[in-house]
């Protein structure tokens, strides 16, 4: 009896420390030692570059915003034009066609940023782009331009402070590309 009595009081005894062993184990566990990142700003520029077939940019523009680090914020970049694309023509006294019935064709640039977060000398985010672009006519009478559209979607991991191309895609009817290019800056 005197033994079982031992057995149980050290028993209760034991299950004393259980709580503060547990609770020191939770505080070595990387998800415990991982404390909540502070936030931060970053300035975020896209280059969009039409590139000849030797790989130069001919035409470029830039799309900048600010990004957080903050969990839930996503941004976004807006941006197009109509462009008027002759659909009919009629003969001019001297024979010639011309246009004169049209139809509006968008002509975008869109970005979406989220999921934005340092790693190490990197930040990590989600990208979406829909980028239309568009070549003149062959037939510069015409006035029909041939209308390119990329649109992709990827989590892409830039160098902080470099300018760093995030997608490229070769022109189907051409021997040049499209190229988007991101640079992260941060903001103090």
């Amino acid at each position: 009896m005197k033994n079982a009595t031992l057995l149980i009081a050290a028993l209760f005894a034991g299950l004393a420390f259980v709580p503060a062993a547990i609770a020191q184990d939770q505080a070595q566990s990387p998800a415990a030692a991982k404390a909540p990142q502070p936030e931060h700003f970053y300035k975020l520029t896209f280059v969009v570059e039409q590139l000849n077939a030797e790989g130069k940019p001919v035409n470029s523009r830039s799309y900048t915003t600010t990004v957080s680090t903050e969990p839930l914020a996503s941004e976004r970049i807006r941006t197009g034009s109509r462009i008027p694309v002759a659909t009919g023509t009629y003969k001019s006294s001297n024979g010639e066609e011309v246009p004169s019935q049209w139809q509006y064709q968008n002509v975008n640039i869109n970005f979406d940023v989220s999921r934005v977060q340092e790693v190490g000398h990197q930040l990590a985010l989600r990208v979406n782009a829909d980028v239309t672009a568009f070549a003149p006519s062959p037939d510069a009478k015409l006035l029909q331009p041939i209308v390119h559209n990329n649109q992709w979607e990827a989590v892409v991991l830039i160098p902080i402070g470099k300018a760093t191309p995030i997608f490229t895609s070769d022109d189907l009817d051409s021997k040049g590309a499209l190229q988007v290019v991101a640079t992260a800056t941060l903001l103090q």
